[in-house]
C-alpha cells in the first residue's frame, strides 16, 4: 500500500491564475500608487518637496511585478479610451504643469516627440535629457503599463525637483490607441519624430491588418510630422516584421529612406538601441 502524503498548494485566485497572497500584495501596491499618483497629479512641481504630504515622505520608484499586463493588446478592442475631439481641445497642462502659463492659460511649448506603444518608457525617460528642450509623449493602450510609467516619471520628477535640467519635466504618457486617434492629439506638422520601438508582430497573416506601420497609417503618421524635416524611426528583433515596415515605409511617396551614414551618426538610433527594455533584453540574449 502506498503511503498518502499531505501536500500544502497555496490558495490560487481563479480569475488571475496567481496565488492569492501575491495577488493581494499586488492589490495592496497598487493602492498605494494609486493614492501618491493622485497627490502628485496636483502639485505644482516648482514647489518644495516637504509640502508634499504622502506618508513618510519617499516617492519610490515603481515596481514592474506589480504592474501585471499582458504582452500585447487588440488596438481594435473597445479600451474605452478617452480622447480629445481635435488637439485644440487636449490639456496638456494635466501632462506637462511645469510648461503651463496660468496667466495665459496657455502652454509654453508643444509636444514635438512622440513614443508610440511606449512599453515601460525607458526610452523617454533617456530621451528626456538628450532633448531637453523638447516635450516627448509616450503613448500605451497597455493600462497597468501606462500607470507604471506615469508612476515612474512621478518619481523621477519628484526626486530630481531641485534640478535645473535633466528634471523630467518634459517628458509624460497617456493611455491611448495610435491607429486610431493619433489626429485627434497632434495637428498637422506638429511632430519632428515618432517612435515604434519593438511593436506587436502580429504573425498570423491575417493578424497583418493590425500593425503599427500600414499604408493608410502612414499618411496619418505623415500628416502629424514636420513636412522635410519630420522622421519616423523603427527597431525590431523580428525579421518578417522588419521586412514589412521598410517595404511599406520604402513604397509610401511621403516617406525617404535616410541613408547609412546619417544612421550611424545619429543619437536616437543608440539609444534606441541601448535604452529601450526590449532593446536590452535583445542584447542579453
Amino acid at each position: 500500500m502506498t503511503e498518502s502524503k499531505l501536500i500544502e498548494v497555496e490558495a490560487v485566485d481563479a480569475k488571475n491564475q496567481e496565488p492569492s497572497s501575491l495577488h493581494h500584495k499586488r492589490k495592496i501596491y497598487r493602492q498605494e500608487q494609486e493614492k501618491k499618483r493622485k497627490v502628485l497629479k496636483k502639485v505644482n512641481f516648482e514647489r518644495n518637496l516637504a509640502e508634499i504630504d504622502i506618508n513618510d515622505g519617499e516617492i519610490d520608484l515603481p515596481r514592474k511585478k506589480f504592474y501585471r499586463q499582458r504582452a500585447h493588446s487588440n488596438p481594435f478592442s473597445d479600451h474605452q479610451l478617452e480622447y480629445p475631439v481635435s488637439p485644440s481641445h487636449m490639456d496638456w497642462s494635466k501632462l506637462y504643469p511645469h510648461y503651463y502659463d496660468s496667466t495665459n492659460n496657455k502652454m509654453t511649448r508643444e509636444v514635438t516627440i512622440a513614443d508610440i506603444g511606449c512599453g515601460f518608457g525607458g526610452l523617454m525617460i533617456q530621451l528626456s535629457s538628450e532633448f531637453n528642450s523638447k516635450l516627448i509623449l509616450g503613448m500605451e493602450i497597455r493600462l497597468q503599463v501606462t500607470e507604471y510609467v506615469e508612476d515612474r516619471i512621478l518619481a523621477l520628477r519628484t526626486k530630481h525637483l531641485n534640478e535645473p535640467i535633466n528634471n523630467y519635466q518634459n517628458i509624460s504618457v497617456l493611455r491611448g490607441n495610435a491607429m486610431k486617434f493619433l489626429p485627434n492629439f497632434f495637428k498637422k506638422s506638429q511632430l519632428e519624430k515618432i517612435f515604434f520601438c519593438f511593436p506587436d508582430p502580429h504573425f498570423k497573416q491575417r493578424k497583418h491588418k493590425a500593425r503599427i506601420i500600414s499604408s493608410t497609417l502612414l499618411s496619418e503618421y505623415a500628416y502629424c510630422l514636420k513636412e522635410n524635416d519630420g522622421i519616423v524611426y523603427t527597431i525590431t528583433d523580428v525579421l518578417d516584421l522588419h521586412n514589412w515596415m521598410v517595404k511599406h515605409l520604402d513604397e509610401h511617396p511621403l516617406f525617404q529612406r535616410l541613408s547609412k551614414d546619417w544612421e550611424d551618426s545619429d543619437r536616437c538610433v543608440q539609444i534606441m538601441i541601448n535604452s529601450t527594455e526590449e532593446g536590452k533584453k535583445v542584447e542579453r540574449n
